[in-house]
């Protein structure tokens, strides 16, 4: 089988696999589309993502749909067939954070295509993918393969839109229009947020953010020349250091900021001023809990979030796939095709 496996920086590679098959407990996916996200692009750009680098090959891939292709001893279904995406966690389930209800922070957690742990977790860019049958979400009917994609991403930004508290009435900023912002202002007029502004540097991506529910966007350049906007709640989905400092400063006193962009690895600088003089409530979004579900039920349901969605790529052309998802003035989300 096709598999694809980052080996450093600047190295991706389409190779053959043998064919995995399900142990006791586990399914097997055929994968039909994988969506590249910032991390793959991450480890295939820079060796690494965050704090985490790549010290062995690893099988990138996290946001995936399929169908069922095999079940392992004692696993009673979902049928063969069946048309699934994948939950990419493998938290410990003992520690003080899973049982404060806080798998998303477990730190033994093993999610697909990362590098946190060694050996890696191999992810599910590859033509067939073992997980663990607690892992399997199935897929409303109707509900396109190729838009499941989007269920992982969806999620992340449905968690970071919990953190920041109820947003009914709410105006919003969202820094970042990459698919994650763009996902995230979907999700927080979803929530009952009646004002949604996104920023970004790229005139492309603020389109995007248009069409998928923003109620107006600005260059960021004119947003840090702006007045104060006073919006409610802010969430930093760029992973630019110098937007937290923005969010601080558009945010009204005794505000919210979410931070759900990963900054670069190390220290960055913060706005401290800002956070203690307005009493700005400063929280972390990482990853997401269960909300994968609500994220399929959404896009089953019509959410508009058709936009992202902006190239298919067949699996065999992978590598320049991913300069194309580095473009961000011309892709927003790419999918890996490998129907």
């Amino acid at each position: 089988m096709r598999a694809v496996i980052a080996h450093g920086k600047g190295d991706v590679r389409v190779e053959e696999q043998e064919l995995p098959r399900p142990g006791a407990g586990q399914v097997a996916v055929r994968i039909a589309f994988g969506g590249i996200c910032g991390s793959d692009l991450h480890y295939v750009h820079r060796g690494g993502v965050g704090d985490y680098s790549i010290r062995e090959p690893l099988t990138l891939g996290h946001e995936v749909s399929g169908t069922v292709a095999e079940l392992g001893e004692g696993v009673d279904g979902p049928p063969v067939g069946t048309p699934v995406t994948v939950h990419p966690a493998t938290p410990c389930g003992e520690c003080a954070q899973c049982r404060a209800g806080r798998p998303n922070t477990c730190p033994t957690t093993r999610y697909l295509g990362s590098a946190a742990h060694l050996p890696h977790v191999q992810g599910g860019f590859a033509d067939v993918v073992v997980v663990r049958a607690a892992q399997l979400v199935e897929l409303p009917e109707g509900l396109a393969l190729d838009r499941a994609a989007l269920a992982e991403p969806l999620a992340v930004a449905l968690h970071a839109v919990s953190r920041a508290g109820d947003l009914q009435g709410r105006r919003v900023l969202v820094t970042g229009a990459g698919p994650i912002g763009v996902l995230v202002a979907a999700a927080a007029r979803h929530a009952g947020a009646t004002e949604v502004v996104v920023s970004d540097l790229v005139g492309e991506a603020l389109d995007v953010a248009r069409r998928c529910g923003a109620t107006s966007t600005v260059h960021a350049a004119d947003l840090d020349r702006a007045d104060p906007l006073d919006v409610d709640v802010a969430i930093e989905a760029s992973g630019a250091p110098p937007a937290l400092g923005t969010c601080a400063r558009h945010v009204v006193r005794g505000g919210v900021v979410v931070q759900v962009g990963l900054l670069p690895p190390g220290d960055v600088p913060a706005p401290g001023n800002l956070l203690v003089t307005k009493e700005v409530d400063l929280r972390g979004a990482f990853r997401f809990s269960d909300e994968i579900r609500t994220a399929v039920d959404l896009l089953a349901g019509g959410l508009p979030v058709d936009a992202v969605l902006t190239h298919r790529v067949p699996v065999a052309e992978a590598v320049p796939a991913f300069e194309l998802a580095g473009d961000r003035r011309v892709a927003s989300k790419v999918l890996l095709d490998f129907t």
